[in-house]
This record gives C-alpha cells, structure tokens and sequence, in this order.
C-alpha cells in the first residue's frame, strides 16, 4: 500500500510482482519479441511548436504539440518528471471521439521547455507559466478551453484554476491525484525514486524497462513518451556517479526466457553484446525529481479544498476509489464533482487506457454540452 501511495508524485506505478506488468507476458510467437523502439511524436499530434514568452529580459520558450482546428481546447497538463508526450495516444483517440483542439505541453523543467530558471517548480511558478503561454497562443480573446492535468499537472491545473490565469476555463480535469494520498506518499518519495535506475543504454532499453517494471502498461504510449523522460548523459561514461546501464537486469530476464525455449544457446551471445554495448553512450533522466522536494508539499497542500472551489464543472479520474480524501469524499457526496474510477490502470491512467479516459472525457463534456461528439463516433 505504502509503495502504491507515493507515486501520485509521478507518472508511475509499483511493480507488479516478479517485475512485469499484467498481461506483459504475452507470447508472441517463436523467435519474435515484442517492439521497444521509439514512435514519433508526429503520428499522434499534427503539430509541434516552441511558444516564446517574456521573462524580464530574457525569453523563455515553452514546447507544445497540438491537434484540431476547431472546437474547445484541450490544454494538457502531465505528471512530474514526464513530458507532454506522456498524452500521445490519448490526444489521437480524443480527437476520434470528439470535436476538439488538443495542446499538450512540456511544463518548465521538463520535456524540450527552455526556461531562464528551471529548477523553480513552485505550483505558482508553474500556474504564471500556464497562463503566459495561453496568452501568447490566443492573445485577449481565448477559445474556451478545458484544462486537464495527470499527478502533478492536475495539481498545477487546480492551482491555473484556482488562480484565474484562465479566464475562458470551461471545465477541469484531474487524473489519478488527490491531497490525501499525495501528502502521506511525500515521506517516502525520496526511497522510491532512489530505486529507479539511474541510467539507461538506450531509449529502446529505457522503454522497455518502462513497460517491464510496470510503469506504464500500455506499451505503445511507452514507445512515445519514453523519449520525453530521458535524454543521453551529459557526463562521459567512466565519470563517478554513472554506473553502468540497467539493461541487465531485463536482459537477464530475458536470456533466463529463452534459455527455456532455445536450450540455453543465447546467454554467451547476449552477454558478449551486452559488453560491447557498455561502450555506448547512456540515457539518464530528464528530471532529476528528487532535487525538486521543496516544491512537493506546495503542489498538493490544500488540493481539495482549491479544487472544490473551482467554479467550473469538474470531472475528477482516479485509478482506485482508495485514492479518495476526505474532502473529497464529502465534495463527492454532494454532487460537487464527477467521479469516474478506472480500474485495471496503473497511476498513468491516461497512458495505460487512453480509450476509457478519453471516452469518460468525451461524456463528460458532451454532458455539459462543451462540444459534440464527430459524426458517426456513436
């Protein structure tokens, strides 16, 4: 339960036992394994776009990417240490479902934003940044728009809300984080991130870690965002504090796989690659989270109680109704927000089923009548 509470700080989720993610296991055949290799962001969006804002006397510039041309618009906002590309799948099922215009963005610190202080990810900071780049985007006259934020990007959305950077909001949308279970998680946020590996051999290798340890279930969305998580390590390999890749562990668990279905003839073979690719650059993490600890208790203190006073309709999408305060469960009794759980997700709920978030998102603003759904969808 413990380890399950502190990952409403991430985009992640424990894994499930024996290292592998349900359903992971999947045989796909003799001789053919499964893709880790990397997708592009183009099959998913239609554009990418770097958005300068004013910062004093510099400029900062933000990375979006954006689907539609009509409609409201779907600003998305994802967990800490992702990056937009964490809303890939989604954004390419929602825009089936729905008429919308979809903005997905690389929130400071993270993904390919470039900003003049990247370490100050204070929810006031980052709530500022959110408003600038929609001004910068529509100027005075905004299209209304529905913020929807995953962990920390759904407490910086209640935190944009709450603050009426937006004042065209229409609506709010906050995935799988909620004050309680958050706050109680931040003791034992420091162990868990200390548990992940430091270092990848590839973007492929960091994928497939990704999927095998059960941080992200759906393995096409993992082949997308994974890029946005890490990048090759600025320190040369033989430097103090880069060890050496986390492949073996996944390779290991592979040659044991196959050393059952071929006689044990590819251990020799896989180890004498896996040497040579040591040589190779490594891929580290983008966000070094764990520096960002000042930060954690002001993105999710009072949460529940800003998102209750949100005076727009709110849907609220949570991986277990366990993950449930006690604000919220009063807020929830009297109607105050809509509740819809999706199990069988892990923590990336938008990752792990993007068609059940982007249906129950679909509902949910067809409701309010938002937006309509495409002709022929239903």
């Amino acid at each position: 339960m413990e380890k399950q509470l502190h990952l409403n700080l991430l985009g992640s989720r424990p894994p499930m036992p024996g290292g592998l993610q349900s359903g992971s296991k999947m045989r796909m055949g003799p001789g053919r394994k499964r893709d880790f290799t990397s997708l592009p962001w183009s099959q998913y969006f239609e554009t990418l776009e770097d958005v300068e804002v004013d910062n004093n006397s510099s400029k900062d510039t933000f990375r979006i990417y954006c689907s539609g041309s009509h409609g409201p618009v779907l600003l998305l906002l994802h967990g800490g240490g992702h990056s937009a590309l964490s809303w890939a799948v989604f954004t390419a099922v929602i825009c089936s479902r729905i008429h919308c215009r979809v903005v997905a963005m690389d929130l400071r610190g993270h993904g390919d934003t470039k900003v003049k202080n990247p370490d100050d990810l204070s929810a006031e900071t980052m709530a500022k940044d959110i408003g600038k780049v929609v001004e910068v985007l529509y100027g005075e006259n905004p299209p209304p728009i529905m913020m929807i934020g995953h962990s920390m990007g759904g407490a910086i959305a209640v935190h944009t809300a709450a603050a009426n950077h937006l004042p065209s909001l229409l609506g709010l949308c906050v995935i799988d984080v909620v004050e309680g279970t958050a706050m109680d998680a931040l003791n034992s946020m420091q162990n868990f991130l200390r548990s992940r590996p430091k270092t990848f051999k590839s973007v492929e290798n960091a994928i497939e870690w990704s999927v095998k340890s059960g941080q992200i279930r759906n393995i096409e969305s993992a082949r997308v965002s994974m890029g946005g998580q890490v990048k090759k390590c600025d320190e040369p390999l033989s430097s103090p504090g880069v060890s050496k890749s986390i492949g073996e562990g996944i390779i290991e668990e592979e040659e044991e796989e196959e050393e059952e279905e071929e006689g044990g003839e590819s251990h020799h073979k896989r180890k004498k690659e896996d040497d040579q690719e040591v040589k190779e650059s490594l891929f580290t993490w983008r966000v070094d989270l764990s520096k960002t600890e000042k930060y954690w208790e002001g993105w999710f203190k009072g949460l529940s109680v800003l998102f209750l006073t949100c005076p727009v309709p709110k849907l609220l999408l949570l991986a277990g109704v366990d993950r449930l305060d006690k604000d919220l469960t009063i807020g929830q009794m009297q109607g105050k927000f809509q509740m819809q759980v999706l199990p069988q997700c892990g923590h990336a709920v938008h990752e792990d089923a993007p068609e059940k978030v982007a249906d129950a998102l679909a509902t949910f603003m067809v409701r309010h009548k938002f937006t309509e759904f495409q002709e022929g969808f239903l």
